[in-house]
């Protein structure tokens, strides 16, 4: 077989194995973002998928278990209880009524295991009221 054939052949395999492994990693990486009423109408399908859920945290239902953390979200009238346990540390502002994204698997038992959490509390990012003596100061 001529030399030209060979290293032909050998870069094609290797090209070959390395858009097969790009193309596993994507497929494994995908999250998909799903509401919590989105995730209780996909049935079945949604258990062992990854995915990215978000919610409110229901007030009162964060227990600390060592390093893992069970608490419930909510959106609307619809509940997921959450199980975290992953190595990050949970954010600051992750507390009661905080706004919470969960990325994980949903388990055969309906409970949400979560590998991230991030969290936001909506108050803190709100913009601070103006007061009308700086609008008089600016000629408004």
């Amino acid at each position: 077989m001529n030399t030209y054939a060979k290293f032909g052949a050998l870069v094609a395999v290797i090209l070959g194995v390395l858009v097969w492994l790009a193309m596993g990693g994507i497929s494994d990486s995908k999250t998909y973002y799903k509401t919590i009423a989105e995730l209780g109408q996909m049935g079945d399908q949604a258990k062992g998928k990854r995915l990215r859920v978000g919610g409110d945290v229901q007030p009162g239902s964060i227990v600390r278990n060592g390093a893992e953390v069970t608490f419930v979200m909510h959106q609307e009238s619809k509940t997921l209880k959450v199980v975290y346990s992953g190595i990050d540390p949970l954010p600051d502002t992750f507390k009661d009524g905080a706004q919470a994204l969960a990325d994980g698997k949903l388990g055969p038992d309906g409970v949400f295991q979560a590998n991230k959490i991030q969290a936001k509390c909506a108050s803190k990012y709100e913009a601070k009221p103006q007061l009308k003596k700086d609008a008089n100061r600016a000629g408004i």
